[in-house]
């Protein structure tokens, strides 16, 4: 009589059994050890050397070895003693193929300690230094003033800022443990040895560069801060592999304090630049203080930004490679000579100037981020536009009408398209969108009405109106306009804010998965 035919599960469950788990040569491993010391299971995962001239650590990941544990991440987690929602690691999805073939891919990530790296060459205070014999980008916790400009700068979302304490932190290899010849808490955790720390040759040019042909094709491109780990596999991925959460529409985080600074400071810029032309020359003279009232709130309102204000003082270290730190330098020489002016009517000039270059650097720190929809293009008429409309509606109310109608077109462009923003834009963020229209275009209205149904003019610095309206009538209709309009470029930076386009590592979670 023949035997029963086995069962597909049944077969399974007798290989598994036969497996060679790494649990199992582990355990085999370390019996066939003599002496006190851990058997050297690890001892192909870390280089024996330390990188020579030229070259420099970099984790490798082997994809056909990753399971998609999370072993790493717990490792990570655990050694580093990292708050509940802090990961340094993290694992990733890759889907792909066909419906006849289809492909999925686990991923693991954490820094990729890059030849150029952003995060370094963007910080004001200098909390970051690339360690010239192993290339382990170092996170400098007492320098950081958690401003969180690594945090826009990195394409892969590696630093993470902590709100207990107020500080960023990020991946740093273990660097203790490799140099004391351990492995990193991912890579010795790792059950399958996915992970493993290796040398590679750093091309010796300014900025340096590295080779990233192994580089994760689904990431980031690795042009801009030339990351050094390896992505090997012996199967090439499909051209149409995408991250599983690519299609995942996430706001990014208001930050409301840089929302309210770069909001008052471009008013206040254009404000005092404006009354120094004959648009203003019939203007009250309280006017003269608007400035001063809007610069201060602005830079008072920036500082709440800051994890460790009290560190503040050290802005001007990265002034050399730092748009952040050339930004908080002139504004503060901006308010010196705005000071000085009441009084000495010939720092008028380097007050417009130093305030204009300092609007500059303010564009230009979103600008270097190199992310779509904080393009040159798109920022720096967004900040200069701001600031001509909110100083019209306060000196030539007569022109704002026409000025913010402008913008409102040029910001209508932004909804076009199938870019992330756009479709940030008209979904998730969609009631904003509205909310920022509705006030802009109320604005218009308000603005056009008082300026041609009240008659409000100014003459000798005094107001007077026709139509049969009061001065304070007049009066109430422009406060109207002019709150009206900063309330609607409020709304525009903080879409500005939530709606840019946030490129990451698959998977690893982004700034947006803490946002409020």
């Amino acid at each position: 009589m023949d035997a029963p035919k086995k069962s597909i599960i049944d077969t399974y469950l007798e290989e598994q059994q036969r497996l060679q788990t790494p649990v199992a040569r582990f355990s085999e491993e370390h019996a066939r050890s003599t002496g006190p010391a851990l058997a050297p299971v690890y001892r192909d995962l870390i280089p024996l050397s330390k990188p020579g001239p030229h070259e420099q650590y970099a984790f490798e990941v082997d994809l056909d070895s990753c399971t998609g544990c999370k072993a790493c991440v717990s490792a990570c987690h655990s050694l580093n003693g990292l708050d509940e929602n802090e990961t340094w690691r993290d694992v990733g999805l890759l889907l792909g193929g066909t419906p006849a073939a289809p492909f999925q891919q686990t991923v693991t990530s954490a820094c990729h300690h890059c030849a150029d790296p952003a995060c370094m060459t963007g910080c004001p205070v200098l909390a970051y230094e690339k360690d010239p014999r192993t290339g382990i980008v170092h996170h400098l916790d007492d320098q950081c003033i958690g401003c969180q400009y690594c945090v826009l700068k990195c394409p892969y979302d590696v630093p993470k800022y902590n709100e207990r304490l107020g500080i960023v932190r990020k991946c740093d290899m273990c660097h203790q443990r490799l140099s004391a010849g351990e492995a990193p808490a991912c890579v010795q955790a790792c059950p399958t040895q996915a992970i493993s720390i290796v040398t590679v040759s750093v091309h010796h040019s300014e900025p340096e560069r590295v080779d990233t042909s192994t580089f994760l094709a689904a990431a980031p491109a690795p042009d801009y801060t030339q990351p050094t780990t390896r992505y090997v596999s012996k199967n090439a991925l499909p051209e149409n592999a995408r991250p599983a959460d690519a299609n995942t529409l996430r706001p990014q985080p208001p930050h409301w304090p840089l929302v309210i600074m770069l909001t008052l400071l471009p008013a206040a810029i254009c404000t005092q630049a404006m009354l120094l032309f004959p648009i203003a020359e019939s203007s009250p003279a309280f006017m003269h203080w608007v400035p001063i009232v809007a610069g201060a709130i602005g830079l008072g309102a920036a500082s709440l930004h800051l994890g460790q204000p009290l560190r503040a003082w050290r802005v001007f270290l990265g002034l050399h490679q730092s748009w952040f730190s050339r930004e908080a330098v002139l504004f503060g020489a901006w308010v010196g000579f705005l000071v000085l002016r009441e009084s000495i009517p010939m720092f008028n000039v380097m007050t417009v100037i130093t305030g204009v270059l300092g609007l500059l650097c303010s564009v230009m720190i979103y600008v270097d981020t190199r992310r779509s929809f904080w393009r040159f293009s798109q920022t720096f008429p967004r900040f200069v536009g701001t600031g001509i409309v909110l100083a019209l509606a306060l000196i030539s109310p007569a022109h704002a009408a026409l000025a913010l109608a402008t913008k409102l077109a040029f910001e209508t462009l932004a909804l076009c398209g199938p870019s992330v923003s756009a479709r940030l834009l008209r979904g998730p963020l969609l009631r904003a969108t509205i909310t920022r229209y509705a006030l802009g275009l109320a604005g218009v209205l308000v603005t056009y009405y008082i300026t041609n149904s009240s008659g409000i003019l100014r003459g000798n610095g005094t107001y007077y109106v026709t139509n049969g309206f009061s001065v304070s009538q007049g009066l109430v209709g422009q406060g109207a306009a002019v709150a009206l309009i900063l309330a609607g470029e409020l709304a525009e930076r903080y879409l500005f804010f939530r709606a840019v386009d946030s490129p990451k590592m698959p998977g690893m979670p982004s700034a947006a998965d803490h946002a409020t």
